[in-house]
């Protein structure tokens, strides 16, 4: 194996354990959420019976965050190199928080629409106040998306602003 061969494959180790470290992270996650079904009084399999949906949920995202691993895996067993163009990077990650605000602020109208969904509690104004705060994602996130072939760093920096603007307005609606 030459040189380079041997510095392309340490270079993508690191990459490599960083990520297992985040699937692992995830993985941990999700067993926090689990809880003794036995706990409550009942039998071990009565238990399970009435938690179905909380261990099917799990299952479902165990399975699916180890598909994500595996095809990980495989794929660096392909990728001896990695390289520094943060710019795609951050273009993924403003795209992918565009496309989520889209879905979320989606979910919200559906749900808000006549009152469908929502508590009888709720007023039209922390409706309307909820629909104004929401539609500041997918306007920051499609700047944060355009901006990023130009500035990665500055792409990111508009999507941890975002961050904080719903860290504060969360707490300002309790």
């Amino acid at each position: 194996m030459s040189s380079r061969e041997t510095l392309d494959e340490k270079e993508t180790a690191r990459l490599e354990a960083f990520s297992d470290g985040v699937f692992a992270f995830a993985i941990t996650l999700l067993a926090l959420n689990l809880r003794d079904p036995a706990g409550s009084g009942v039998s071990l399999s009565e238990g399970l019976i009435s938690e179905w949906p909380a261990f099917f949920a799990f299952v479902t995202s165990f399975v699916t965050v180890l598909i994500m691993w595996m095809n990980h895996h495989n794929m660096f067993n392909y990728i001896r190199r990695v390289d520094s163009d943060g710019w795609i990077a951050a273009a993924v990650y403003s795209g992918t928080f565009f496309f989520l605000s889209l879905v979320w602020n989606g979910l919200w109208r559906y749900c808000v629409r006549g009152h469908r969904l929502l508590g009888t509690a709720v007023t039209d104004q922390q409706a309307r106040t909820i629909t104004r705060q929401y539609a500041v994602a997918p306007v920051s996130y499609g700047i944060a998306f355009v901006i990023a072939p130009f500035s990665g760093l500055v792409s990111v920096g508009v999507i941890l602003a975002v961050a904080a603007f719903f860290a504060v307005t969360a707490t300002i609606g309790e």
